[in-house]
């Protein structure tokens, strides 16, 4: 059970989603338990045994994301992390925080990082994250790939190349969080013009409410655009209040109704101007911030 952790944080890079990498863990724990005593004392390395079926039962999970994707409502947008490094086991009401299911927060989690792992095809996810994230050698990768190590040190290249042409250079926290601090103060007053002049020309703004909430189906582009529809929504609900927190590993907002979190939201800032706004409204997707 001390690599429960480990699993964790390979499952949610995989699949950008703690519901699923939970349910990945429970598989491949399951698969562990349903050997013999004497098969399982006769792998040498149980951890490395956990790592591979795990990662194999991502990749799996990954193939056939496409599908899944495709029946979902409005745009899909990976399951934001709270500032606390860890999340609650099991449903609301359910188990408490299990030190063991802490995900370690760093760049590898933010969302932008993570909205581009999402354009990448299931093996070159496995091979970037395997080898580039948890450091496997590729002899090690090749195994749970299903191809040779060369060909996957070319899914890691293309990878790389990948992240190289759609991430910026990362933004200073402490601009980032002036960034952001600014467009909730903005928003807050219903000003236009400090909310378009907050956002990059060419700014966009996703939303995911997964056909459950309310939320715009395709994303809003151009900063006018976004101003005034963040403006229209605050004078739709009045009565919301929004926090400045942590959403994956940056400086993001939270959006609450009468002490219920309804909106998360993650920011991709370029120099001192805001190029990406992502907001999960999908309440499946808010667990870890309503629950504990």
């Amino acid at each position: 059970m001390s690599e429960r952790r480990q699993l964790i944080n390979l499952g949610y890079r995989l699949l950008g989603s703690l519901a699923d990498a939970e349910d990945v863990v429970q598989e491949t724990y399951a698969r562990w338990y349903a050997m013999s005593r004497q098969q399982r004392e006769a792998i040498e390395s149980p951890g490395g045994w956990l790592t591979k079926v795990a990662s194999r039962i991502c990749l799996d999970l990954l193939g056939s994301a496409r599908a899944r994707r495709e029946r979902y409502v409005g745009e899909w947008i990976p399951e934001p992390l709270p500032d606390r490094t860890e999340w609650i086991s099991g449903r609301p009401g359910g188990s408490t925080a299990d030190p063991a299911d802490r995900v370690t927060l760093d760049e590898s989690i933010n969302m932008a990082f993570l909205i581009v792992l999402e354009s990448m095809t299931p093996a070159e996810r496995v091979a970037f994250i395997l080898h580039d994230v948890f450091r496997y050698p590729f002899a090690e990768v090749a195994e749970i790939v299903g191809r040779t190590p060369a060909a996957c040190r070319q899914l890691a290249s293309s990878a790389r190349r990948r992240i190289r042409t759609s991430q910026a250079p990362a933004t200073p926290a402490d601009q980032h969080a002036a960034a952001v601090r600014a467009f909730k103060q903005a928003w807050e007053a219903k000003d236009i013009d400090a909310l378009i002049g907050l956002l990059d020309p060419d700014a966009m703004a996703t939303g995911d409410g997964g056909g459950l909430v309310t939320a715009a189906l395709r994303p809003v582009e151009g900063a006018e655009q976004i101003a005034r529809f963040f403006a229209d929504r605050a004078s739709a609900a009045p009565d919301v209040t929004i926090l400045e927190c942590t959403v994956n590993g940056r400086p993001g907002l939270v959006a609450q109704l009468d002490g219920v979190t309804v909106s998360v939201m993650a920011f991709d800032v370029a120099g001192d101007r805001i190029k990406h706004i992502w907001a999960v409204l999908n309440p499946d997707k808010l667990r870890p911030w309503t629950t504990g």
